[in-house]
């Protein structure tokens, strides 16, 4: 048997859109970060970028199970003195930067190299129901 590489010419990219609206957080990063990846493909390869790129609106209607929602936190460098750290609350960022969490969520599901800075790149994220990204004709996906 011969082993398949992918080839980046052979690669074809659909556009998916994404919506947040009433879903787990954690649940649609999963999702998304596969889908970005290339895991649902069957030239997956760990080492190509062969994702298709992604579109997550409604993000301001995300929302997290049980009770974190008042609790979860988020660690942010401030000014990089020892002990000045600060900590921003869900709700908070929520108010003012929806896009944000999902981003920070997915981000941290791809790989942690210059192959998940690129695939990182194929994500958009918007806060309310419209995009900007009819051009490409995108497709639903359903969770």
């Amino acid at each position: 048997m011969k082993t398949y590489v992918t080839k980046p010419a052979e690669i074809e990219r659909k556009w998916f859109v994404i919506d947040a609206e009433g879903k787990i957080l954690g649940r649609l990063a999963a999702e998304a970060a596969a889908i970005l990846r290339g895991k649902k493909k069957p030239i997956f390869q760990p080492n190509v970028d062969a994702g298709d790129y992604v579109i997550v609106v409604n993000a301001d209607k995300i929302r997290l199970t049980a009770n974190k929602e008042g609790k979860k936190t988020y660690f942010v460098v401030s000014t990089g003195y020892v002990g000045h750290n600060k900590f921003l609350a869900f709700k908070d960022i929520k108010a003012k930067y929806p896009e944000r969490i999902v981003e920070r969520a997915i981000k941290g599901m791809l790989p942690h190299n210059t192959l998940g800075r690129q695939m990182f790149k194929k994500l958009r994220v918007f806060a309310g129901p419209d995009h900007d990204h009819q051009a490409q004709k995108p497709e639903m996906y359903a969770l």
